[in-house]
This record gives C-alpha cells, structure tokens and sequence, in this order.
C-alpha cells in the first residue's frame, strides 16, 4: 500500500500538519466511533452553526460539546472559525470521502461475497424436492354428486 503523506493547511494558506493517509485514516475513524460527534455531524451537514447552538440538544456541558468538535477538528472534519470569543463550525466533507473512498476499495469482496451466496441459494433451491411446492389439491366430489347437492 502506498503511505503517501498528506500535507493539511491552516486558514492561513501555511502548512500546519503533515501526516500520512494511515494517520488521517485512523484520526477520521476514531472521529466517527462516537455517536455524539455522529450527531454534530449530521447536524453541521445543514448547515454552519455556533458551538453554543451545536451544544443545546446535548445533555452534557458546553465544555464536553466542545472536546467532542476539537476531536473532529483535529480529524479534519469541522472547521472552526473564530470571532473574538465567538466560535463557528463548518463540516468539511473531504476527511470523509477519503474515507469513503478506502471503504469502497473492499466493495469488490463485498461482491464476490454476494454472488456466492445467491449460487448457493440456488442451490439449495435446486436441491429441493418438487413435492414440496405442489399444492394439496382439493379432491373433488363426483360430477353425479355435484349435481345431486345442487338440486337440493
């Protein structure tokens, strides 16, 4: 596999940190082990919004929200933009897709997995006796019977 180092810049255009795909990997993993950071996530998916705001459905403290988005941070995941002492956060989908695209590297076993299981499924479909999709089938009373039931 090829360790390529990946270079991340700062909001200032200079290098901040180098670290390798493993590294980013490991960081965007642990990121998302958590349901909380999940759900800050999803909720930074609509749209950019203040810590105070991503905190008010957690019932925890502002500070504990708050390590929650520096774990994502340093992931690479959210973005933060200071204002005095005011603190935005933005999703940055990039860390993701990397992700995502690491994931989808297995898909082809995935498939193959697949696809020996529907040929065994047909198999024992195959191996299956005939008898048991015949329908009992209802005996029928004689016709002179019928019409001797009918006439009454």
């Amino acid at each position: 596999m090829i360790n390529r180092a990946l270079v991340r810049l700062d909001e200032f255009g200079a290098r901040a940190t180098e670290r390798s795909e493993d590294e980013l990997l490991d960081a965007v993993f642990f990121a998302l082990s958590d349901p909380v950071r999940r759900a800050i996530l999803a909720r930074l998916g609509e749209q950019a919004l203040l810590v105070s705001e991503l905190a008010a459905p957690f019932d925890m403290s502002l500070q504990a929200v708050s390590r929650h988005i520096q774990v994502l941070v340093r992931a690479g995941l959210v973005r933060q933009e200071r204002t005095g002492r005011i603190s935005r956060c933005r999703l940055d989908v990039g860390p993701i897709y990397s992700a995502a695209l690491w994931i989808n590297r297995y898909s082809k076993y995935w498939q193959e997995q697949f696809g020996m299981l529907a040929a065994t499924l047909e198999e024992i479909e195959e191996q299956k006796p005939r008898s048991a999709y015949r329908r009992k089938r209802r005996r029928r009373r004689p016709a002179a019977r019928r019409g001797a039931k009918a006439s009454r």
